[in-house]
């Protein structure tokens, strides 16, 4: 879509401000956009890896230091599911690529929660004081959230705000299914955007750059597209599948 592709790089090369405010007032209230809801993956690209799972070694246009192509040549289902590992691709730095549907609320005035349908997990992104180290180690880690106001617009459909957010500490994980890594040392940035189409259908842009000393020998760059449901009637948990 090409104004999918336009805000893309739009985020890419244009400065943000941070959206002024203090740290008693509540995320909820100074929100520029409202991503909460229900949401459908469009998986418009890299379905090869996203649908269908890449066979071992398969990395596509990711660029992988020597130890990550060696885990990722060595990756071996069965045996993450028999560790305990089956989600391991379900971890927040891979999580937005899952073919899945989204549930976004708020948890409270500075907790956003987002809820996938596909591995049945949840992420919680803390604005302010609500900011902590809770869930340090986990598949979905830490994650810091604020407002974003754009610099300039780089599409006149694009929303006229960005939800940043910062994820680190995670449990190793996976970018895709077939076992592309990521370190507990990997760093992740994510920022969410809504545009409307021509038809005022929604959709939700995550753009995603994850940085890894270990595993990756550049960022890895991401565009995850979803598109606004009215209801939740499609949703379907389902739990980790390792391949």
């Amino acid at each position: 879509m090409k104004i999918i592709t336009t805000l893309i790089l739009g985020l890419l090369t244009l400065g943000y401000l941070p959206l002024a405010h203090s740290q008693n007032e509540n995320a909820r209230a100074q929100a520029p956009i409202d991503i909460t809801g229900n949401w459908v993956s469009l998986v418009t690209e890299g379905w090869r890896l996203r649908i269908l799972t890449g066979e071992a070694g398969y990395i596509g246009g990711y660029e992988l230091t020597e130890l990550g192509r060696s885990v990722a040549e060595s990756w071996d289902p069965q045996a993450d599911t028999a560790n305990g590992e089956a989600c391991k691709s379900y971890g927040a730095g891979g999580l937005m690529r899952q073919p899945t549907r989204l549930q976004i609320d708020w948890e409270n005035d500075n907790v956003l929660r987002i809820e996938t349908d596909a591995g049945m997990q949840t992420r919680m992104l803390k604005f302010g004081l609500a900011q902590d180290g809770e869930g340090a180690g986990t598949w979905q880690g830490v994650s810091n959230a604020h407002w974003e106001a754009h610099g300039q617009n780089p599409d006149a459909t694009a929303s006229n705000g960005t939800l940043a957010v910062e994820t680190g500490h995670m449990r190793s994980g996976y970018l895709l299914r077939n076992g592309i890594p990521y370190s507990d040392q990997a760093v992740m940035q994510e920022y969410f955007e809504i545009i409307q189409g021509e038809d005022g259908t929604e959709y939700l842009v995550v753009v995603s750059i994850v940085e890894d000393p270990v595993f990756l020998s550049a960022p890895a760059i991401t565009s995850s597209n979803f598109r606004r449901e009215a209801d939740d009637s499609g949703w379907s948990p389902t739990e980790c599948l390792a391949d």
